[in-house]
């Protein structure tokens, strides 16, 4: 219990400092933005400068890292609502596919008939869902391929999230999850574990499985409330 309290009282020094932070930060990168805009309008001629790109591309990194600051801060705070499930998969699919077909990398879907509804945050599992998605076609050298599959098993949904590309090192798994560990170049270290909060905010686990050189296959598993009626929105 005394480590549960802890963990819990660590949890909300972490969220109240990445709060303070992202506060403190966010206004002077929208400010430096808005003035390399104006150079870039008033001056033209700086843009072809040798580093002007670089500059206006780790202004847009950390716009971006602030954005996944407050995305992985709010991640456990869910608005609930009875969602179709099928329907609001294939949703978030769809939208995935036409950078997916751009890529040369297919998208094949198998989807259970008559899956429960479930009860979402639609916005946040959409979130989680295409940055898993994401992260597939990251780990793809086109032509690829990436499989969802989801089933009902024991009053659980599997929503299963498949890829053939380069996979992950055995070494990195432990920390896959853990918020700012990036093995990217360009990553910030908050996607996974963006996913990891809003799962686990909506009662369910994930886990992934993966062999270097031949993919990865991250699984998700939520509780199917019953009667769906019972879903309650939970307020920030």
């Amino acid at each position: 219990m005394e480590d549960l309290s802890k963990k819990q009282s660590d949890n909300m020094q972490l969220h109240l400092l990445l709060s303070r932070i992202s506060h403190e930060i966010r206004n002077p990168v929208a400010l430096l933005k808005s003035q390399i805009q104006l150079l870039s309008d008033t001056h033209p001629e700086l843009t072809a400068y040798d580093g002007w790109e670089n500059l206006e591309e780790n202004v847009e990194y950390l716009t971006d890292l602030l954005d996944e600051l407050s995305n992985y801060n709010h991640a456990d705070l869910l608005r609930l609502e009875v969602a179709d499930t099928t329907q609001f998969l294939l949703s978030v699919l769809d939208s995935a596919r036409p950078a997916l077909d751009y890529l040369d990398i297919a998208l094949q879907v198998r989807l259970d008939e008559q899956l429960p509804p479930l009860c979402l945050d639609r916005l946040k599992m959409r979130q989680a869902l295409l940055n898993l998605l994401r992260n597939a076609q990251e780990a793809i050298s086109p032509p690829g391929l990436i499989y969802v599959e989801a089933f009902c098993r024991n009053d659980k949904l599997f929503l299963s999230i498949k890829d053939n590309g380069c996979g992950i090192p055995k070494e990195y798994l432990n920390t896959l999850f853990e918020p700012f560990v990036t093995h990217k170049s360009n990553g910030t270290g908050l996607g996974l574990a963006i996913v990891k909060q809003v799962i686990e905010a909506h009662q369910g686990t994930i886990h992934v499985e993966s062999i270097p050189g031949k993919g990865s296959c991250f699984t998700i598993i939520l509780p199917i409330q019953s009667p769906a009626s019972s879903c309650c929105t939970q307020e920030p």
